[in-house]
């Protein structure tokens, strides 16, 4: 059994203060004295050589105070909801996530403050410091009103895949409409800074890392391999060839995933393992209860099996053996110019859907990425030095309970299908505008979704077709209302917003759920008219792969299962401790750019997160206006 788990009620906790809620940092240069000295100094040689990256440094050595680091790590698990921290906790091992709340300054009231709480809008916001309805990055996919078609968040067909199936159109980042942090390095030092971004999803990988990345990586379950895009390099490097030409993927054909501990303890925690409510499509060949067998009912490894191994931890091991190999040969961390490396461990995402946030797989997988994390900060501690580095670990949402589990806990669970609310919404059109020449049949927009045709319901949108309605003279914002009012009538559907209401910006600020609403429309990509359901009321769309399992769970609301994780910052500018000071996860970059001296990304909304700062950098924040 793990060491006793050092509980974050017993570190020093760290109350607000009116200053450090109220102050915002400049966003012009600063310098401190020794970045001065340090400049004057680097003036001569720089007179008489041509620039370039200065030359590799030994690892083990420590750097001043007033340095900047060598290496941001970013650790992103996917759907790590932040009370995995509070119910798992006293069986992280010592070198994992308790090194990361001991060390490091850990807020126990983040959340993100947009809707929906989706994987691609979450990513976005770490390293960019803005909402969604800033970075244009909305959900994971939406309805593009231009083309008439249904896209992906990094959807870019002017971009080939590498290393994935043959002919496969590429993914970028040039939907993302703001810069990160890692933007910023590259455009404050010329390039010399290194940016990768890793992980099993290519939205995961492509979005925190930014436009002028030098590189993102995520696993092709066509393939088996690590693929990336033409958008950063016209060919793989050759030591992501290498690493490829490994299979590591293969090896884990017919692995059995087992629990990380004795089923008590998974009892206590986490309830019965084999119940009806988990994985409630059998599309997997995969059973709802320990041992899993990893094949995906493949009899040798291929696509399907591939499939089948994102939904266990081996696939975070392969992430962690990945980003290790791109920390030695992409020389992470060796010099003055600082590198930024993005991890987002995707298993506990697919896994989370399949199982909910209360099973025992779902634990397990917790368990075992403490672990995972462990081992990755041991080794960026042995390569780099972790006290050259600031290490962020953070999610990108939670989860909501399984419906039918969270009505046998006696809370307002519901489950219900898409094809149920457009019936209802299009059958009220029709009996509110319906007439022998005008059917109102068409009122809500229809899209291409590969060779298919969707009814306009999306993320909770609802898309008009307003050429229908211009045609039959049918006013646009009545029509808004009447949708959003026909909406109401399912059970458990709580409100709607319509376009017309947020373009106006007729909201009020203290009202949580439309402020989130709100911070997640972009006009251009965002529906018509938006709906919000209850708590534990959940709205569930066929997936677009048919090979893809079904969801027994999932994310997307307002509401604090969704919106509250971690976010742990661990580093030398920084003091260590619990705050309770409320933060969202917009005030991650303001701060890497306060820390790092450079300009804060362009859509940068967020606050700089002063009361964990280490005393020179917080004076400096408050300062200089």
């Amino acid at each position: 059994m793990p060491a006793q788990f050092v509980s974050p009620l017993n570190m020093t906790v760290h109350q607000p203060c009116r200053g450090d809620l109220r102050v915002k940092s400049a966003r012009s240069k600063r310098f401190p004295a020794l970045a001065v000295i340090a400049l004057i100094v680097a003036l001569f040689p720089i007179a008489s050589t041509p620039a370039q990256r200065p030359l590799r440094r030994p690892a083990n050595r420590g750097d001043g105070a007033g340095a900047r680091p060598r290496l941001v790590l970013l650790i992103v698990v996917d759907q790590f909801r932040y009370d995995y921290l509070t119910r798992f906790g006293d069986l992280f091992v010592a070198n994992g996530l308790r090194r990361l709340l001991r060390q490091g300054a850990s807020w126990t009231d983040a959340n993100y403050d947009h809707m929906p709480t989706f994987t691609a809008p979450g990513h976005a916001v770490m390293m960019t410091g803005a909402w969604p309805s800033q970075t244009g990055i909305i959900a994971n996919d939406w309805y593009e009103q231009q083309t008439g078609k249904k896209v992906k968040s990094v959807t870019d067909d002017s971009t080939n895949t590498l290393a994935g199936r043959p002919g496969e159109k590429g993914y970028s980042p040039r939907r993302l409409l703001c810069s990160t942090v890692g933007d910023e390095l590259r455009l404050a030092d010329n390039d010399r800074s290194k940016v990768i971004g890793i992980s099993a999803k290519n939205r995961s990988a492509i979005l925190p890392p930014g436009r002028r990345a030098n590189a993102a990586y995520w696993f092709s379950d066509d393939t088996g391999n690590m693929s990336s895009s033409t958008y950063y390099f016209n060919q793989m490097p050759d030591w992501v060839t290498r690493f490829n030409d490994r299979r590591m993927a293969d090896g884990w054909f017919g692995a059995r995933w087992e629990r990380l501990l004795p089923e008590p303890e998974y009892l206590k925690r986490a309830g019965k393992d084999d119940v009806p409510w988990e994985n409630l499509d059998k599309s997997s060949n995969d059973t709802n209860f320990f041992p899993h067998i990893v094949t995906g009912g493949a009899a040798k490894p291929g696509r399907v099996f591939y499939k089948a191994l994102v939904y266990t931890p081996f696939s975070n091991d392969l992430l962690v053996s990945f980003a290790e190999e791109a920390i030695r040969s992409e020389r992470l961390g060796d010099d003055n110019a600082t590198d930024v490396l993005s991890v987002s461990f995707s298993a506990n995402d697919y896994a989370g859907h399949r199982f909910g946030p209360n099973s025992q797989e779902a634990m397990d997988m917790t368990l075992r990425v403490d672990q995972q994390i462990a081992g990755l900060l041991d080794f960026v501690d042995a390569r780099v030095g972790l006290q050259n580095t600031i290490v962020v670990f953070t999610a990108d949402h939670g989860a909501s309970p399984v419906p039918e589990l969270a009505a046998l806990q006696n809370l307002p669970g519901r489950r219900y299908q898409k094809a149920e609310m457009l019936k209802l919404v299009e059958d009220g059109l029709k009996t509110r505008y319906g007439r022998k020449d005008r059917p109102a049949s068409d009122y809500i927009r229809t899209f291409t979704n590969k060779q298919e045709t969707e009814v306009g319901l999306l993320n909770g949108n609802f898309y008009l077709n307003r050429a229908a309605l211009q045609r039959d003279g049918i006013d646009v914002d009545e029509c808004e209302r009447v949708v959003g009012e026909l909406a109401m009538q399912m059970p458990g559907a709580a409100r709607f917003f319509t376009r017309t209401q947020l373009e106006s910006d007729r909201i009020s600020a203290s009202d949580d759920v439309a402020r989130r609403v709100l911070h997640g429309f972009y006009p251009q990509r965002s529906g018509d008219v938006i709906i919000v359901f209850e708590p534990y009321t959940i709205l569930f769309d066929m997936p677009d792969d048919p090979t893809d399992p079904r969801s027994s769970a999932t994310h997307g609301s307002p509401y604090s299962y969704d919106t509250h994780v971690p976010l742990i910052i661990m580093g030398r500018s920084f003091t260590g401790g619990r705050y309770t000071q409320a933060a969202t996860l917009a005030d991650l970059a303001p701060t890497l750019a306060h820390v790092l001296d450079v300009q804060a990304p362009s859509c940068s909304i967020g606050r700089v997160l002063t009361e964990a700062l280490a005393n020179g950098l917080r004076s400096k924040s408050r300062i200089i206006r």
